[in-house]
């Protein structure tokens, strides 16, 4: 077995009966379901190609291009599983508990591209050849990020896994389909168990070091990136994801890195050492900065979105007074 050293701990040996006794609680609060049961299956039809049906056109969707954008993040990001599977494969171990939960993780991370793609296909949602072509181009690249050392790949699937289940609960409220609403409901209820075993991972880390934990928790969340930035057009879906509220620097701030940290009681720890200290500073700084930076956003899109409803209104007709025939005079004209 790999033994990870960090200062004096061997995070791997000493975490490991955690991981098994978190694995055992998961198994018995996991909920069996089958992606096939929330696919909307009646509305399908053939595709154009080898079976001559009908070729896709953005007009078969009624869904908003954000929530598309947001579909197609969400699916790519999942899509990359083999890359995830190998990096936290690489930095814990394959064998006992770390093992076990890597392929029960992997299993349940599986069944929501599956279901994903499933609906997106049914529905024609998207772009089906473009959408096969992302997958291709996302999956033939290394995972990015990725984390070194037990502890960081622990820290940011803590992290990550909250922030998926954000933006999967959020892209199924604001898609205005019940179908895709409830299918992302039950992916997000997924990823909300795989956060609670890695975070319940980083509380018992935090009371066996906690200065070098704290240390390895600053650096992930200051330098903190969703693993699906290197898909292609992920800098403009991402921007279209914020604008809608999906998943923006608030909800990152808000749902994400607050609740993970007060959560884990970091800014109430005492009796650290120096190293300890200077990581709670950095933490803090970083969320005063990301506090400023997300009310920033939030007032700028609010702006942006009054000029696109002003541009998007229909033109009034010039109001006429009986009398003269002429327009009526703007307010503050003599």
């Amino acid at each position: 077995m790999k033994i990870t050293t960090v200062g004096t701990v061997h995070w791997l040996a000493e975490l490991e009966p955690v991981a098994e006794d978190l694995m055992n609680r998961h198994l018995g609060s996991a909920r069996e379901w089958f992606p096939h049961q929330y696919v909307p299956w009646s509305l399908g039809r053939d595709y154009d190609g080898p079976l001559d049906g009908e070729a896709w056109h953005p007009g078969q969707s009624a869904l908003d291009p954000a929530v598309r954008s947001a579909l197609v993040v969400n699916l790519l990001t999942e899509d990359n599983l083999p890359g995830y599977h190998w990096t936290i494969g690489t930095q814990t171990s394959r064998d006992g508990a770390w093992g076990a939960w890597l392929h029960r993780w992997t299993a349940e991370e599986d069944r929501h591209a599956t279901s994903l793609r499933a609906y997106l296909h049914a529905t024609r949602a998207v772009d089906p050849i473009a959408l096969e072509r992302a997958r291709m181009a996302q999956v033939g690249t290394p995972a990015d990020p990725r984390p070194t050392g037990v502890l960081a790949t622990v820290a940011y699937a803590a992290v990550q896994e909250l922030a998926t289940r954000v933006s999967h609960r959020n892209t199924g409220r604001l898609s205005g389909d019940p179908v895709c609403e409830r299918l992302l409901a039950r992916i997000a209820q997924d990823e909300n168990l795989h956060m609670v075993f890695y975070r319940e991972l980083l509380r018992a880390a935090l009371e066996l070091d906690p200065d070098q934990v704290l240390a390895v928790l600053a650096d992930t969340v200051t330098d903190f990136a969703m693993p699906g930035q290197g898909m292609p057009g992920f800098a403009r879906m991402a921007a279209d994801v914020a604008v809608a509220g999906v998943y923006d620097p608030r909800i990152h701030h808000d749902e994400v890195l607050v609740p993970v940290l007060r959560t884990l009681r970091v800014f109430e720890l005492t009796g650290l050492g120096p190293v300890g200290e200077q990581a709670r500073d950095r933490l803090a700084g970083h969320l005063e900065r990301l506090d400023a930076r997300a009310a920033r956003f939030v007032e700028r899109r609010a702006q942006a979105l009054v000029v696109r409803a002003r541009r998007a209104a229909p033109a009034t007709a010039p109001e006429v007074t009986p009398r003269t025939g002429a327009s009526a005079p703007r307010t503050g004209e003599a």
